[in-house]
């Protein structure tokens, strides 16, 4: 088979079903008709004389040969997609663009408000649109485009690159004069950190969980504390309300509940927990790491966040 035989747009929409494995989805990133996207798989098909994808399990699943030829085609669709941003000039102070990310409800409270004054002050024509993906769909978003950046604690997003920013650690979060930590209180202007004497006790909190960080259910199932949850909740950014009013705990990390405990309404204990540290991550798409504009924008949050390259060390409760 020769170079011309074949319509490049096919090696888009093939790399779009190697990466979804879905037509359907494909069509979506492509801004295709399912139709269309079928027929144009059907044409690739003829002219490579294989199959490339078969059902299985509700997905397309890759044959030998399509397997074989998905490596040539994203690397080559990369070259070709920097060769042509390569020479792009890229002035901060007159871009006008979207910037999409993705980032939890506690992830925009910790980087949002840093981020949009940096970005206000140096790049004031960006709009940046922030929305929370689920992790399985995070890799393929960065891929197609429609997301440049991920940032959070990104565990089951693979194939990505990316940039640890910084480490942090699950605590427990109480209201200030909770009966199970006024024994232990110090000064009132204080968080208290962690004790052994608290670690007897976690069995005998009540907790909030949070559907949206599995992590944080996963640590209550593994401490055996899955009967102790009294309320289940979408997001983080609800629960200092519920938590100052009531006796419930709450597992988060550490460096957001240090911002609620600035106000001495609440106590952060530090008992020893399963999947206690972690490490919140820049992630971003191998295609698009020379695009001149995504490539000052991932500089600028790199400055912004990366606490390992100040050589600040976790966050530390007083």
């Amino acid at each position: 088979m020769h170079i011309n035989d074949i319509d490049l747009n096919l090696l888009r929409l093939f790399d779009a079903i190697y990466r979804a494995r879905s037509v359907s989805r494909a069509a979506d990133l492509l801004g295709l008709s399912q139709p269309a996207a079928s027929q144009g798989l059907a044409r690739l098909r003829l002219l490579l004389g294989d199959a490339l994808f078969v059902r299985s399990a509700g997905r397309m699943a890759p044959t030998p040969r399509a397997d074989r030829l998905a490596h040539a085609v994203q690397s080559a669709i990369a070259t070709l997609e920097s060769a042509l941003n390569e020479n792009t000039r890229f002035d901060p102070a007159t871009v006008r663009m979207d910037l999409r990310l993705h980032l939890s409800d506690i992830g925009e409270a910790r980087f949002l408000p840093q981020l949009m004054r940096a970005l206000r002050q140096e790049t004031p024509g960006v709009r940046v649109h922030s929305r929370a993906l689920p992790h399985e769909e995070i890799a393929l978003a960065l891929d197609s485009g429609t997301l440049d950046f991920a940032i959070g604690f990104l565990p089951s997003v693979h194939d990505t690159q990316r940039h640890a920013l910084l480490d942090d650690r699950y605590i427990v979060l109480v209201r200030r004069d909770h009966p199970l930590v006024v024994p232990l209180a110090g000064p009132r202007d204080r968080p208290v950190a962690g004790t052994a004497a608290f670690q007897a006790d976690l069995d005998a909190l009540e907790y909030v969980a949070v559907r949206t960080h599995s992590d944080t259910i996963r640590i209550l199932q593994l401490l055996r504390l899955e009967d102790r949850v009294r309320l289940t909740a979408s997001h983080f950014m609800a629960l200092p309300p519920i938590v100052r009013t009531t006796d419930l705990a709450v597992i988060m990390p550490l460096d957001i509940a240090q911002g609620f405990a600035a106000s001495g309404d609440y106590a952060l204990v530090q008992p020893q927990m399963p999947l206690q540290d972690f490490t919140v991550s820049l992630h971003w798409s191998r295609r698009f790491e020379r695009d001149p504009a995504l490539h000052w924008m991932r500089q600028r949050v790199v400055r912004l966040f990366d606490r390992r390259q100040t050589g600040d060390g976790p966050p530390q409760a007083d």
